[in-house]
């Protein structure tokens, strides 16, 4: 029997309440801003980029643990979460590249740290580049990379990934529902660090709000544009001038111990490692403790 996406969960919905929708270049996106509330000094901003096929949620296991410290400002890109979800197949990681500009922009945001995650690696991949061209929007202080595609050379998409960017792509979507998504993405985590099925429940439904698993197949694209574009992703990786780290669920089946050995090989810049021996494909998850104290000590380490 097929789960059901009626239920009012309530993780979710307790993270909505502590955002607002807000109007980015003719869109409504989803954003949370806090500021740690024991502090009456301007506290470091770190801008949290979420991966696919998710949201901002996602950062939720590390957020009390950050927010002491640092301001966080996350948001759901377009197609993700809460935020809108249009039924195009204009879903570019450019595009979501300029949606987090307009961001940057309308919260005035003059220096900032960027920890992402998945898809957003890569959405902050094109956001690097933009800096290290001059044109970006803001200072990045440094960024932060979870387990991500960030080469799609080393990038082993799972079967349904594969299947959803195929011309039948828009047919496996229809027909697919909770049980494949349970599995499959359960498959990706660690051994000893699965999704409880609270977490699953959770998921699925903020997947599924604003009839969003009508996208799928559209969102999938963005495979094809780290192909497009590896030459210049690549390129901003090594090129850096801003510091760069990488906190890594080893393994991780889709981007894990060889996507790291692969940056090095590459000669990318990179400031500060944390490999989680046990940990798959989300990390701030499964472990979201060694996550916040890996990334609190590479911040501590500028």
């Amino acid at each position: 029997m097929e789960h059901s996406i009626d239920t009012p969960f309530t993780r979710p919905r307790q993270w909505q309440q502590r955002g607002e929708l807000i109007n980015l270049l003719g869109h409504s996106l989803f954003v949370v801003d806090e500021k740690p509330a024991s502090s009456a000094t301007e506290r470091p901003t770190v801008l949290m980029i979420h991966g696919f096929p998710t949201s901002s949620w996602d950062w939720q296991p590390i957020w009390e643990t950050l927010s002491d410290k640092y301001r966080l400002i996350a948001v759901d890109m377009l197609g993700f979460g809460f935020s809108d979800k249009p039924d195009n197949k204009l879903y570019s990681i450019h595009l979501q590249a300029d949606l987090v500009e307009a961001l940057i922009e309308a919260r005035q945001l003059k220096q900032f740290h960027v920890l992402a995650h998945d898809y957003g690696d890569t959405v902050a991949q094109e956001l690097l580049a933009r800096q290290l061209e001059g044109s970006g929007s803001g200072e990045w202080l440094s960024c932060c990379f979870l387990n991500g595609g960030l080469f799609p050379e080393t990038h082993h998409a799972l079967l349904t990934q594969k299947l959803l960017l195929s011309p039948i792509g828009w047919l496996l979507n229809k027909l697919s529902g909770f049980s494949q998504f349970r599995r499959n993405f359960s498959a990706v985590f660690g051994p000893e660090s699965k999704p409880t099925q609270e977490d699953l429940n959770d998921f699925w439904w903020l997947i599924n709000i604003n009839n969003g698993k009508h996208l799928f197949h559209n969102l999938i694209t963005y495979m094809r544009d780290r192909i497009e574009h590896r030459e210049r992703w690549v390129s901003a990786l090594q090129a850096s001038t801003v510091p760069l780290a990488l906190i890594n669920g080893s393994v991780d089946p889709i981007s894990g111990a060889h996507m790291v050995a692969r940056y090095q090989d590459l000669n990318c810049r990179l400031d500060y490692l944390a490999e989680l021996a046990e940990i798959g494909h989300y990390p701030q998850v499964e472990s979201p403790d060694q996550v916040a104290q890996h990334y609190q000590r590479f911040l501590a380490s500028l």
